[in-house]
């Protein structure tokens, strides 16, 4: 059963989103705080998605995703919060959050998302357990699909889910321009109910770890006024 972790302070709200979850059969862990949020992580086990809302008693939610990003790459984390300002959902995607979205939210909206993230957590499972020799190479770069690890110059590079699965559509589409609306499809899916901002962000987030000079870069190029293409 996936297993979903929603952390918020609002008793109505937490409950509201638990009840529909488990109408949908996942297991669910609820915390109304960070700290209670980590603990239950800890002691759990890990979960397939979490749901944090950023307004939180303590630790708030951009802390709480970087803590948990921090220990797992495969976890899909949502933002919820009722701040909609641009910059506060940058912040969230680069610190390592898959999603966001504002309150006040549609219930069937936030279920549709964690059902998306939670198809691309098994995805990525069942590749990594499928592939058996299964290394892309590209220049100075190697991406294992069974450790789900990139590779510069024989150095591992820590990437999220959905870095790594940029990357793998970058891999397996050398020099071609992907259109962002391409790379949203196949990496968040086609019912994805977000902006398409949210490549943009996971695309400077990439450049960050993998060029040597991220503001010049030479790897992830822009294609203006339409996507992103690689070259190795």
């Amino acid at each position: 059963m996936r297993r979903v972790l929603v952390v918020e302070d609002e008793d109505s709200i937490r409950e509201l989103i638990a009840l529909n979850l488990r109408m949908a059969d996942y297991e669910v862990l609820e915390a109304e705080s960070a700290e209670k949020g980590l603990a239950l992580l800890g002691s759990e086990g890990g979960c397939d998605a979490a749901v944090l809302d950023v307004m939180l008693p303590g630790m708030n939610g951009f802390s709480l995703c970087e803590a948990i990003r921090r220990d797992d790459a495969n976890i899909g984390i949502i933002i919820l919060s009722a701040k909609s300002m641009e910059q506060d959902k940058i912040r969230g995607l680069s610190i390592g959050a898959d999603d966001y979205m504002t309150k006040p939210f549609s219930v069937s909206e936030l279920l549709a998302r964690i059902d998306a993230l939670c198809r691309r957590v098994q995805r990525t499972g069942q590749n990594a357990a499928e592939a058996d020799d299964s290394r892309l190479v590209s220049g100075q770069f190697v991406l294992d699909q069974k450790s789900r690890v990139l590779y510069k110059k024989g150095e591992p590079i820590d990437l999220t889910q959905v870095e790594f699965q940029i990357m793998e559509l970058f891999f397996q589409n050398p020099g071609a321009a992907l259109v962002r609306e391409k790379i949203l499809e196949g990496v968040w899916g086609e019912n994805y109910y977000g902006d398409v901002k949210i490549v943009d962000v996971n695309i400077r987030r990439l450049r960050m770890k993998i060029e040597d000079e991220p503001s010049s870069p030479k790897h992830i190029l822009t294609v203006w006024g339409y996507g992103y293409r690689w070259n190795g």
